[in-house]
């Protein structure tokens, strides 16, 4: 049975390939091979908009209209530094990083369980231990192990368990859990600042890449935090999918561009906030403001 993801992601491929062409939602419905009134029941249950909204949030004017952040109120957050508040829905996430020793040893020592489950984004794999989240990616088939896993903890000892990794699963994707969870990943002191400054974008808001970079401390690093977050080990809770490009193209995402547009579309999905874009008036700055605070290498939180 096809999932809502996968029939999303079927629509997303073909409007990312058809950029210059008017598409209806009849044709949309086809390409998911849905009739039009379900394929409108399937938008609103999977992202909470409307197949119309649906074609505004993937817009490159709407990601546009999410960076023209006034500068001066965007300037006066970076002086304020990078720690404090953020969330991911009702998650609060809190990051710690690998001590140099464990990162020198590759996990040796540390047991991580791991496994497969359905998400609202996919097949995903999900790894973790004692000190916290330490895994999860996105898979567009199935496979027997997540590579990455065994990159980032080569020596641990591991453990799989489905089932215990879709209870988690359902505690990261699914609305309402209301839990804080702890990230623990193997990170270099810069990996670190950028993964530690992505947690400070609010779902529903963008970024780029020369932002996080001025954020760190390194604004010619815009290149180097592209790579951080090509390196991020764990996907969605470290949201690098909020990081795109300042002309507002959504490329070169780890887990496929489709999956990091349906990501945006979800996030962004609140009727309210896709409607904001419709009802303002020309010139009026966008209302969805990122704020940025540096920080060392100490513990970060975020919430919202």
């Amino acid at each position: 049975m096809v999932s809502d993801y996968e029939k999303v992601a079927s629509v997303i491929r073909f409007l990312d390939s058809n950029r210059s062409a008017q598409t209806s939602v009849a044709r949309m419905a086809g390409v998911a091979g849905l009739s039009e009134s379900r394929f409108h029941r399937v938008f609103l249950r999977w992202a909470g908009v409307t197949p119309k909204d649906f074609l505004q949030c993937l817009s490159v004017e709407y990601a546009k209209s999410l960076l023209r952040d006034p500068k001066s109120v965007l300037d006066a957050s970076l002086d304020a530094g990078l720690s404090g508040p953020g969330r991911l829905h009702d998650l609060t996430v809190n990051l710690e990083a690998a001590s140099p020793g464990e990162l020198k040893s590759g996990g040796l020592g540390i047991e991580v369980t791991w496994g497969f489950s359905e998400c609202p984004f996919g097949l995903c794999s999900v790894g973790w231990n004692a000190r916290g989240i330490c895994h999860l990616a996105f898979h567009d088939r199935a496979v027997d192990f997540p590579e990455s896993l065994g990159w980032n903890w080569p020596m641990a000892s591991l453990t799989r368990s489905d089932r215990a990794a879709a209870r988690l699963a359902a505690d990261i994707f699914e609305s309402g859990s209301g839990r804080e969870l702890r990230v623990f990943v193997p990170a270099s002191r810069f990996q670190s600042k950028v993964w530690r400054a992505l947690l400070q974008i609010p779902s529903g808001s963008l970024t780029s890449y020369s932002r996080i970079a001025s954020a760190v401390g390194c604004p010619s690093a815009a290149r180097a935090v592209g790579t951080a977050c090509g390196a991020n080990p764990v996907a969605y809770l470290i949201p690098c999918h909020r990081v795109i490009r300042e002309t507002g193209i959504v490329k070169g995402y780890r887990w496929g561009t489709e999956r990091k547009l349906a990501m945006l579309v979800r996030e962004s999905g609140a009727p309210a906030f896709c409607s904001k874009r419709k009802s303002a008036e020309p010139g009026e700055p966008d209302s969805a403001l990122l704020e940025f605070r540096r920080s060392g290498d100490q513990k970060a939180t975020r919430t919202e």
